[in-house]
């Protein structure tokens, strides 16, 4: 039971800002009006900070196209995708409601080493999103809702390899085969910019421990679109936290606070149902409300460095699981743990093909005090860049690495390390073609496997 087979991955949505009020709105407005297939990043911009689109803008044509995380489904809260869809089906953007949804596909290979050397893999993922703001539609103040269908068909590629931290995000637990609804969820704004709260079903680590969520800007030439589009778990939830923490494709149902009293520090905190450290699969049923509770907060600062401007981010958690937990013949009452994470730019326009081009870095580090989850501890980092090849703007390459600790009551090796390579290509449209190259020495579902080498060929459709 490989364990990057053994949790829910992924995603977000604090609100981050930078620069003053009046020329954040109109400069991220400006990114955000599409009307011929947005990107999702401008999507995800928009869901971090809905006041920036007031209900009276009037969406004007962009064709502006940026890179994305290796998983969208996991980054991104309210729709997925870029509403293509439902303006085709004649929805309008004055009215609020957006309809749209990805599609990934993927193809893994273990080239050689692991546990299944030569073993071939195909795991596909369809999102279709529903989001509504009340605001906009009926004059609710501050009030938006979301849901999400989700079709899910895929195949055992992290066991192949070996892997408990998982080299693909995308294949948790088993049934690998699913259809559930992986978000139903009501958000109300009480303070406009500052104090919000969302109910329902949704996935925590949208707000909690996710490295690769987007970084908005004053100028959105400088956005970073995505920290980085690894396709690994480690970016999407923190290793010490598979287990516990709720994500793709197992979500949590609950309630989330985001409060940013500053355009620079931010709180988040929220409750779920915490059945999944238990084994439930919590994508597939409804919440159960028995004395499991998952207990999670965040604190983050953002900054710009130098003449530069060059974006950073830092932030800590602390979270807490309730209830008796039992794996592999090992009990306990309760666990809890803590994580950090960062991402800073560290040059700007170093590409003259294309203006905006930029690299940056990011760093994870978290630990637990759990007797049965899989890994107690994870350091990693990488490094993302952003049009770095001729004028391909919305391409994006990079390189992470990450070493996970693991549970000596549960496998008898000590270490899982992991290093992986991709290069994002964006193809036509909101078409991206991602090959990616995986290497884990050390493979953490026992001892005696060899190091595993396993290549991954994604692709992403969003609509």
């Amino acid at each position: 039971m490989a364990l990057g087979a053994l949790v829910g991955r992924p995603g977000r949505s604090s609100r981050r800002r930078f620069g003053g009020d009046g020329g954040w709105r109109s400069a991220l407005l400006a990114l955000l009006s599409a009307m011929a297939l947005p990107t999702l990043a401008g999507e995800a911009l928009a869901q971090q900070d809905p006041a920036a689109n007031p209900p009276s803008a009037t969406p004007k044509p962009t064709e502006k196209v940026v890179s994305i995380s290796g998983n969208p489904a996991a980054t991104d809260i309210g729709i997925t995708g870029t509403g293509w869809l439902g303006r085709k089906l004649g929805l309008k953007d004055e009215w609020g409601v957006k309809l749209g949804g990805l599609w990934l596909a993927d193809t893994n290979v273990v080239v050689a080493g692991g546990a299944q050397p030569g073993g071939w893999t195909n795991n596909q993922a369809l999102v279709v999103g529903l989001n509504v703001e009340a605001e906009k539609l009926v004059g609710w103040r501050g009030a938006s809702f979301g849901v999400q269908f989700l079709q899910f068909n895929g195949a055992e590629t992290n066991q192949q390899a070996g892997s408990i931290a998982g080299y693909n995000s995308i294949v948790s637990t088993l049934p690998l085969n699913r259809t559930e609804i992986l978000e139903a969820w009501y958000r109300q704004e009480m303070v406009p910019d500052v104090l919000s709260m969302r109910i329902g079903r949704s996935m925590p680590s949208y707000d909690f421990g996710n490295v690769s969520r987007p970084v908005a800007l004053a100028d959105p030439d400088q956005n970073i679109p995505a920290v980085t589009a690894l396709l690994f778990s480690p970016v999407f939830v923190n290793p010490s936290m598979i287990g516990a923490m709720l994500g793709f494709y197992n979500p949590g149902n609950g309630v989330t606070i985001n409060f940013t009293p500053t355009k620079n520090f931010y709180v988040n905190f929220g409750v779920y149902d915490g059945n999944r450290a238990r084994g439930v699969q919590t994508g597939l049923v409804g919440p159960e409300f028995n004395g499991y509770w998952f207990n999670i907060g965040e604190v983050g600062v953002n900054w710009l460095l130098g003449e530069g401007h060059h974006p950073g981010q830092f932030a800590v958690g602390l979270w807490r699981q309730t209830g008796v937990l039992s794996f592999g013949g090992v009990s306990e009452d309760g666990t809890g743990g803590f994580y950090l994470y960062g991402s800073q730019r560290v040059a700007y326009g170093v590409n003259p093909g294309v203006h905006n081009s930029s690299i940056s870095v990011f760093y994870q580090l978290g630990a637990n005090a759990s007797q049965t989850l899989p890994m107690s501890q994870y350091f990693g980092g990488g490094i993302t860049g952003f049009g770095l090849i001729g004028n391909r703007a919305a391409d994006s390459m990079g390189f992470g690495a990450g070493v996970s600790k693991m549970n000596p009551n549960l496998f008898t090796r000590p270490y899982e390390l992991m290093f992986q390579a991709y290069y994002q290509a964006h193809i036509w449209e909101s078409i991206f073609l991602q090959p990616t190259i995986s290497y884990i020495p050390t493979p953490g579902l026992s001892a005696t496997l060899p190091g595993a080498l396993a290549g991954t060929l994604r692709l992403t459709v969003l609509f």
